[in-house]
């Protein structure tokens, strides 16, 4: 359900603190298109990466045909092929946000 008073970008902010969600479930939950929450997310991590108080998480991809495990990868996209078994059935990531604990202060 949308909330006029927040933007697209914010409402996914909200959407994905405290917990991890997929792209797919993004669109279905805001009535956007996968390609539209893609679009998001470079803007998402940078402005979550300004604030000391949060953190940007990834879950990343991964292949189901042999295990393989996307964690270098920087896109935020999900990848079209596994680059060990060439497999085409690969997971999507999921994002999220967590709250970090200030030292000091």
């Amino acid at each position: 359900m949308p909330d006029d008073q927040f933007t697209i970008r914010q409402q996914i902010m909200q959407g994905i603190t405290g917990t991890l969600r997929s792209a797919r479930e993004l669109s279905s939950q805001f009535g956007i298109s996968q390609r539209q929450v893609d679009g998001h997310m470079p803007h998402i991590l940078r402005s979550v990466s300004r604030d000391k108080s949060r953190r940007f998480v990834m879950e990343p991809s991964g292949c189901h045909e042999c295990g393989y495990e996307f964690l270098t990868r920087t896109r935020l996209t999900r990848p079209s092929r596994c680059p060990q078994c060439r497999g085409k059935q690969i997971s999507t990531p999921r994002y999220g946000i967590e709250h970090r604990e200030l030292k000091g202060k």
